[in-house]
């Protein structure tokens, strides 16, 4: 065990890394962050912020030695530096659960490769041939980068045998993907935490809408039949024990139109759709997140009462400041601004929840209120 007192390093200065940090000084941690940028999100309510490339070895097993544990709050992060500090403190979840989950194609193989239910795919090495792999997978099908995609950057859909031309000129000489296209009824995702001795703990299942790829709303608890639940519920328990996750992760999946539920992306750290847990959960996500690396006992994931999440976007600002006030007037709402210096159209810079009685109240009141921003 970790105690309060100790330090917790984290490699990514976004929002995520602040609100784990956040959560570590209330349990009383200390917090180190280690971010290639000055003066970012979770630096400024750290302890200390180091700026360094991710591959400066050097900066980075120095940063490691100042810490107890240390842990990620994003994908991109390269996993070979991250290896080289394993032997100098503690690094979770492992290096080699983020080098699974930060490449597709590394990740669709290991989902085939543990029986786990997923889109039909196709890999394709720089240089190959990718219209031989479209033909492989069939149309419809999304092309992605193998690598560091999120947020719809670097995928295109290919609808229609009209659409293969303009796939081959933007993934040109690139790993890629290609994977079936799902006509899905709703996307859900489930955030999982796991500890060394195999302790492990859901949160409610959230049913997840996005715009222009982007996360928008998320609402808990999801609008899908109980055995779609108990589905995402299980394949994410299942997912932990197996990648042998020792922190938190977000497993996204499809529902199928039939019920059935196919398993999308795998993230090992706190995710977007599980900020509601901050404001509705007897534990939130980070004091899960920190709870887990520690190796304190796992908290209470129980949902307090229905919440919709709303992220709130750079796009908020096109007319000026967003109007705060209509938010902060309505006692149902918990507004989270992550401290970034430039809104720009499509950057997260904070979210609010709604609770309510009922979901379908939270959705409406959170829909009226962001229309008001």
């Amino acid at each position: 065990m970790i105690p309060p007192g100790k330090t917790i390093g984290i490699l990514g200065g976004g929002q995520l890394g602040r609100m784990l940090a956040q959560a570590a000084t209330q349990l009383g941690y200390r917090v180190h962050v280690y971010e290639p940028q000055a003066h970012s999100p979770a630096g400024a309510v750290a302890h200390r912020e180091v700026n360094a490339a991710y591959g400066d070895l050097a900066a980075l097993a120095a940063f490691a030695r100042e810490c107890d544990v240390v842990t990620y709050e994003f994908e991109n992060v390269p996993a070979a530096p991250l290896q080289a500090i394993a032997a100098l403190t503690r690094l979770l979840p492992d290096w080699r659960v983020l080098e699974t989950a930060q490449n597709r194609s590394r990740e669709k193989r290991w989902l085939r490769d543990h029986g786990l239910p997923h889109a039909q795919f196709a890999e394709v090495a720089a240089g190959g041939d990718l219209a031989a792999a479209i033909r492989q997978t069939g149309v419809p099908c999304v092309v992605k980068t193998a690598d560091f995609g999120y947020d719809g950057k670097g995928q295109l859909k290919v609808m229609a045998a009209a659409d293969v031309a303009a796939a081959l000129a933007r993934f040109h000489a690139q790993p890629a993907v290609i994977e079936q296209f799902i006509d899905f009824a709703c996307e859900v995702s489930v955030v999982v935490a796991r500890t060394a001795a195999g302790e492990t703990r859901v949160f409610p299942v959230a049913e997840n809408i996005h715009t222009n790829h982007i996360l928008d709303f998320s609402i808990v608890p999801a609008r899908v039949p109980a055995g779609v639940l108990a589905q995402a519920e299980a394949l994410a328990r299942r997912i932990a024990g197996e990648i042998g996750l020792v922190g938190v992760m977000g497993v996204e999946f499809f529902v199928t139109k039939s019920g059935g539920v196919l398993v999308n992306e795998l993230a090992p750290r706190t995710h977007n759709s599980g900020h509601y847990t901050i404001d509705a959960c007897m534990t939130s996500q980070f004091e899960q997140q920190v709870r887990a690396i520690c190796g304190l006992p796992l908290g209470d994931p129980a949902l307090l009462s229905p919440v919709v999440m709303v992220n709130v976007l750079g796009d908020a600002w096109a007319k000026g400041e967003p109007k705060w006030e209509t938010l902060l007037a309505d006692p149902a709402v918990r507004l989270h601004l992550y401290g970034k210096s430039e809104a720009r159209p499509g950057r997260k810079m904070g979210h609010f929840t709604v609770r309510a009685g009922d979901v379908e109240s939270a959705l409406a009141r959170a829909r009226a209120l962001k229309a008001q921003l």
